[in-house]
């Protein structure tokens, strides 16, 4: 498939730009139907919606909140109703508001504070907040705040209101591509290069996101799966697409054909690629065992995303690879190329250094890996889930001061009033037990219907403290019964402390689940018991250290303001099975590449120290490279404006750059190292009934004369000479795989031989340079015996390596 796609590379352009035209004009036209559906089977919170729903059908839309504020006097002051009361009244008649309740009418004198300096107004939208139109809703700010004069604050808050405080759409994904774009010419060198993957993840993000949108009219997908997806989305789109490209540009500095290179690149990084994107979508897939309808949703737009960044990746790539053919290299490569000849795979500067360091003091790269993993988890022990509101917005926004406004006039709790629907019982008994109860400040109820009765209860703290939490307990664990009436506790907070306490509940389950799928996957990969179980436990360290560093940041509030997250408050109930799911699957990817390589080196040499050795060397740059690109990505979503969002991604970004720059340069090798030979036992019994699962091919297996592994191994040798036929000595012969992997190198003696061993029949690329001379390099085919091949070197010539 690579390479048809990379020979009618103009049949797979025009199929990828009218997939994504086609896709985002059928998305633009029907809009969107996001839902947020909370409720969870079998919960208290879920009955009483269900009773009301049936008792109390309203076809209204989103109800947003005006509240003003004086500073001295009333606000029944003639100075102060003669301001508010045209801007209340020219709302009311906006086509698309369907009712606002004036506090200075009859029964509007509970929208005054005690005090006289606080009054709220309700606007009644005709449509739900996401359906709103956003000019609408900014007439509607306007017009409020157009009343504020010296000593009179308006402001607004409300779902509706909240959504023209958002930044431009899709700021946060524009800021993550362009820090990815930085992070990928620096890496590259080139800019065809760095377009590459940039181009690749936002064909599959653009189709992605229309395509969920368009699902949301046959689904329920809550408002932030889009945003998850994004997230997600933009960042293995530019990984996968990455490991395949450093893959094909290393085949032609190695000498092979752009064409081949690509193949080579896609039979391999691609088959890596396949595997990674299958096994995040199968850890996204995981959330819906937690039996969510929230999740549903968000394992769609997550797994639509990664899907369609792997088909991508193997389809729409290697066409963009066969447009550019040689233009992926640099032009400074190309000429290097062109002057020495292909490169030797020898691995050497940092990453060499850092490796050889680990094998020499694995004892203290290991403690020292773990105490820093274990201090960052320590806050983890004092998580609290909940929800976050606008009382969590930063402090100069209109929501979060009508928030603060509300709770100063009206009390804390009135941001979060809590429904009881009474279904049968004395209604007017229960009423005066809930208000002679602890922790409730007011209680109100509304006529029955249909013989439901509402009673509206007021706690004495915010939605989000935990002595609500405690009120919500007590009401339905003594309050209710003893009132031997039948009523459910509801309303917004109840519904997100059902939620938290569920997900409490199965995320055990969740995790065992996911750590054992990892755990066969890398077992049958690996052909090994230790490294499955090694990998589980690091991928355990990560989530406690990555959930540490969310606690502190937006549970304790260090730093919150000063990034411009707002205020702190509890852990978002569903982040923790969301952010485990994707945490699983990129932890797996970096783990799948790096082990892999290590796999590879042990099977040729059974030395557990070069195989760790090498394997980091060669793998930890590119690893590290995936790493700070998805960073630069998730941190970009603090942009976003959506406190889940942010989360989301200030949380994916330290599990990413903790399991990279930590785990798996530091703490995983050095494991590795002290486990010695024991990390590839596994028991002959177990060997014989796995499966055989080829996460790469061998790099021979894709030459076009095949390498028979059991063939006898062999040599090439000759001489090295100038064009007048005199000797050169000290010349480098290389063996190179057809894939670029290196086999052999020696130094030619005084009399210009070499002798260099080939490990089986096959095709290989011998390529021989001296310092004063040029470059020659060409494809050997060595049979049963030994074959003779010389060289000849001219100065300032060079032969290109086809």
């Amino acid at each position: 498939m690579a390479r048809w796609c990379y020979r009618h590379r103009l049949v797979v352009l025009l199929l990828w730009v009218g997939t994504v035209f086609g896709v985002g004009f059928a998305g633009s036209a029907a809009g969107t139907d996001y839902a947020n559906t909370f409720s969870l089977p079998n919960t208290d919170s879920t009955r009483a919606y269900d009773l009301m729903e049936k008792a109390f059908p309203q076809s209204a839309g989103d109800t947003d909140t005006v509240v003003w504020k004086v500073d001295e006097g009333s606000v029944r002051d003639e100075a102060v109703r003669s301001r508010i009361e045209p801007a209340l009244k020219e709302i009311g008649a906006m086509k698309g508001v369907g009712e606002v309740t004036d506090p200075y009418a009859a029964d509007g004198a509970a929208q005054i504070s005690e005090n006289g300096r606080i009054a709220y107004a309700q606007v009644t939208f005709v449509e739900q907040a996401n359906a709103v139109p956003k000019e609408l809703v900014e007439d509607v700010v306007d017009t409020a705040q157009a009343a504020e004069q010296s000593g009179l604050q308006v402001e607004l808050g409300g779902q509706a209101i909240t959504r023209t405080q958002e930044p431009p759409t899709g700021i946060a994904e524009m800021v993550g591509i362009v820090a990815a774009a930085v992070v990928l010419f620096l890496a590259f060198g080139s800019l065809f290069a760095m377009l590459l993957p940039l181009v690749v993840a936002i064909a599959a993000l653009g189709t992605g996101l229309m395509a969920t949108s368009l699902l949301s009219h046959v689904t329920d997908v809550p408002e932030v799966a889009p945003l998850l997806g994004s997230l997600i989305g933009l960042g293995v789109g530019i990984d996968y697409a990455l490991f395949i490209v450093t893959r094909h540009r290393r085949g032609i500095l190695r000498g092979m054909k752009p064409e081949e290179s690509a193949v080579v690149a896609l039979n391999t990084s691609g088959r890596a690629v396949l595997f990674a994107g299958g096994t995040v979508c199968i850890a996204l897939a995981g959330m819906l065992v937690m039996n969510m309808r929230f999740l549903d949703g968000v394992v769609i737009a997550t797994s639509l995303t990664v899907v369609l960044s792997v088909l991508a990746a193997i389809t729409l790539l290697p066409a963009l690879l066969g447009l550019l053919g040689m233009r992926v290299l640099s032009r400074r490569q190309r000429r290097k190329l062109a002057a020495t000849g292909p490169e030797p795979e020898l691995t050497s500067g940092l990453a060499a250094r850092w490796s050889a360091y680990v094998q020499k003091r694995p004892r203290a790269v290991a403690g020292l890996a773990l105490v820093v993993m274990v201090i960052l988890a320590l806050p983890v022990l004092s998580i609290r889930l909940g929800a976050t509101d606008q009382g969590n917005h930063q402090e100069s926004t209109t929501t979060r001061q009508a928030y603060d406004l509300l709770a100063e006039g009206f009390g804390p709790g009135f941001n979060g009033p809590l429904q009881v629907v009474v279904s049968e019982g004395d209604a007017q008994g229960l009423v005066s037990r809930i208000e002679s109860t602890e922790g409730v400040a007011q209680v109100a109820a509304v006529p029955p219907a249909n013989g439901v009765t509402l009673i509206q209860v007021v706690p004495t703290t915010s939605p989000q403290s935990e002595k609500t939490d405690q009120l919500i307990d007590r009401l339905r664990d003594d309050v209710i019964p003893a009132s031997g009436a039948e009523a459910h506790v509801g309303g917004v907070t109840a519904v997100f402390k059902d939620f938290a306490a569920v997900t409490g509940e199965r995320l055990p389950y969740f995790v065992a689940a996911i750590i054992s799928l990892g755990f066969l996957l890398l077992l049958v990969a690996f052909r090994s018991l230790v490294v499955p179980l090694t990998a589980a436990l690091m991928n355990l360290i990560a989530a406690a250290a990555s959930f540490g560093v969310l606690v502190a940041i937006f549970q304790w509030g260090w730093g919150t303001e000063l990034i411009g997250i707002g205020k702190e408050g509890p852990i978002t109930a569903f982040l923790p099975v969301i952010m485990l799911s994707l945490l699983f699957g990129l932890s797996m990817d970096y783990q799948v590449f790096l082990v892999s390589r290590m796999h590879e080196e042990w099977v040729h040499t059974k030395d557990n120290a070069r195989a760790v050795r090498v394997g980091l060397a060669e793998t930890s740059r590119v690893i590290n490279c995936a790493a700070l690109i998805m960073i630069c990505v998730f941190s970009a979503f603090v942009l976003s404006g959506d406190m889940e969002g942010a989360m989301a991604g200030i949380g994916l970004a330290a599990a990413v750059a903790l399991d990279a720059f930590i785990l798996r340069t530091a703490l995983v090798p050095a494991a590795m190292h002290l486990l010695g030979k024991s990390n590839w036992w596994l028991p002959d019994g177990l060997e014989r009934r796995l499966p055989h699962l080829a996460v790469e091919p061998r790099e021979e297996a894709v030459a076009e004369v095949p390498v028979e592994d059991d063939g006898p191994a062999s040599v090439v040798h000759g001489f090295v000479r100038d064009t007048d036929g005199e000797p050169v000595a000290g010349a480098a012969v290389t063996l190179l795989s057809r894939g670029g992997r290196q086999l052999d190198r020696v130094v030619t003696l005084a009399d210009g031989s070499y002798i260099v061993s080939v490990p089986a029949p096959g095709t290989y690329l011998l390529s021989a340079s001296a310092s004063s001379y040029g470059s020659r390099a060409g494809q050997v085919v060595v049979s049963e015996g030994p074959l003779v091949y010389d060289v000849e070197l001219a100065e300032g010539e060079l032969d290109s390596v086809n």
